[in-house]
């Protein structure tokens, strides 16, 4: 009989974008995923695959590689945050323009079934319903969980959704293929 320990049940279920354009991509997202499964307070429980995504907002720049992972948490949500900057910072993350080029960036997309607005802080990420770089990965991993400010399904946001950019998964060789 399995026995859980109460650190596994207990918490909150949250969804974690990540993405990076700059020195080796797919290496700072799996360095960003070990650092937050390394966080005290948080559990990483699943990843999606890494996507290979055309920029958005800027687009003379290198594409990016996207991933969500799945975590628990006993943090806030504000902690949370707090917790991703340093790993950005840690990893060498430099603020610049919106939608610019980035060592790695960590977003918090859904804390729970939360709706979260205060000056540092907006959960649901507010651009996760515009954007194929993150719902794609997203409906990868939990196609099924309802946007708590829309009342609609991720795979029913993907339904709607009107970016046309390109994204490609990374196949078993490595290798992009077109989704």
């Amino acid at each position: 009989m399995l026995v859980r320990q109460p650190e596994d049940i207990r918490g909150v279920v949250c969804f974690i974008g990540m993405g990076s354009n700059l020195a080796d991509p797919s290496s700072q997202c799996m360095e960003a995923v070990r650092r937050v499964s390394s966080a005290k307070g948080i559990k990483v429980l699943r990843r999606s695959s890494l996507y290979r995504t055309e920029p958005v907002g800027f687009a003379e720049q290198e594409w990016f590689v996207n991933a969500v992972i799945e975590i628990r948490t006993v943090v806030s949500p504000n902690e949370l945050l707090r917790v991703l900057q340093a790993i950005e910072d840690g990893m060498g993350r430099v603020r610049g323009p919106k939608w610019g080029p980035r060592v790695i960036d960590l977003d918090i997309l859904l804390y729970g079934q939360e709706i979260i607005q205060d000056d540092s802080l907006v959960v649901p990420h507010p651009e996760l319903h515009k954007r194929r770089f993150i719902l794609e990965p997203l409906c990868e991993l939990a196609s099924y969980v309802i946007h708590p400010a829309f009342g609609i399904s991720m795979s029913g946001l993907m339904d709607r959704l009107n970016d046309k950019s390109k994204v490609y998964i990374y196949n078993v060789k490595g290798q992009p293929c077109l989704i």
